[in-house]
């Protein structure tokens, strides 16, 4: 009996070897649980095309947009495990959605395999026409006490990167804001520069040409350095403001239950795609960092940004959209 456990167990390891070095065999659908055009559509379209020229197989991308990527996400934690339907996704999916979401159809820990966070971006302190207080964060600050609810900030939504990134700041600073949540953030920085709300925490790649044509104003930004985009913006440190260290992020992850192989033959085939020469002087260009961590170190990310941001989200007492 032994011995057919053993024949058994030999057979099951060259069988998963051989679907390993075969795959992909067939088209990888990449599903974006996020609407066409955004900095998540864009990642996964340029991870997409460069798999698909590493594995001569087609890497499709399936916009899946809803509940601030449950719906998407929610699909790839049902699909079969074999490498053949993937997330990319920001870390709403990942972090922020099971503190916000009651009736959330997926676990971020327990439904999908995470393969690597591919980038992150910093945010960035920006002001519109309607700016009061100020021209240095300390000043909005000063200014945001003595006019408690009364400063406005534009947010791509309820538990979105900017609006946390908003709540933390109000929370580290003793400053309570005024959250302006809008379906995206293309509406949220259109308002912005047209004068019906004071400030937002944007991304910092889609904002850099606002802010270069004098259409933002950046004030700080949310990285550990400042960002060789804008030399000359202090971080939230070197403003005065500590603990508001705070990345946006992109990452991998495939339904629970992924072979290793497939997963390390993905993960490598991703970080050598962002690594590319012809891709990865585009992503620095707009504020992107390349990460590509391993998933052993994803894991330990993900828990720790689930504490963080369960902290935040509890404190400012935030519900969904």
């Amino acid at each position: 009996m032994k011995f057919k456990y053993i024949v058994a167990a030999a057979l099951l390891s060259v069988t998963t070897f051989a679907q390993a070095a075969d795959y992909p065999a067939r088209p990888v659908t990449i599903v974006v649980p996020f609407p066409p055009g955004g900095s998540t559509d864009n990642i996964g379209r340029i991870i997409g095309a460069k798999l698909a020229t590493k594995f001569g197989q087609a890497f499709p991308i399936e916009n899946k947009p809803g509940a601030t990527g449950a719906i998407g996400a929610t699909q790839v934690s049902r699909a079969a495990p074999d490498g053949y339907t993937l997330l990319v996704s920001s870390l709403s999916v990942f972090v922020v959605n099971p503190h916000l979401q009651k009736t959330l159809q997926y676990n971020p820990t327990k439904d999908l395999d995470l393969i690597t966070v591919a980038v992150q971006a910093p945010n960035v302190l920006v002001a519109g026409p309607a700016a009061k207080g100020g021209d240095t964060v300390a000043d909005i600050v000063k200014y945001m006490k003595q006019h408690p609810d009364e400063v406005t900030f534009a947010t791509s939504g309820n538990g979105s990167s900017d609006h946390l990134t908003a709540e933390l700041f109000w929370q580290e600073t003793g400053t309570k804001g005024v959250n302006v949540p809008y379906k995206g953030g293309a509406p949220a920085q259109a308002d912005l520069m047209g004068g019906q709300v004071a400030y937002s925490f944007q991304n910092i790649n889609a904002v850099i040409g606002h802010i270069r044509g004098g259409k933002m104003k950046a004030l700080a930004v949310t990285s550990e350095k400042r960002s060789p985009l804008l030399p000359d913006v202090p971080t939230m440190e070197e403003a005065g403001i500590k603990n508001v260290v705070v990345n946006s992020w992109q990452a991998v992850a495939a339904p629970k239950g992924l072979p290793t192989d497939i997963r390390n033959k993905l993960r490598d085939g991703i970080v050598e795609a962002l690594n590319d020469p012809a891709v990865k002087p585009n992503l620095l260009g707009v504020g992107f960092e390349i990460v590509g961590n391993t998933p052993e170190e994803f894991e330990k990310f993900q828990a720790q940004e689930l504490a963080r941001w369960k902290k935040v989200i509890d404190t400012a007492g935030i519900a969904a959209n």
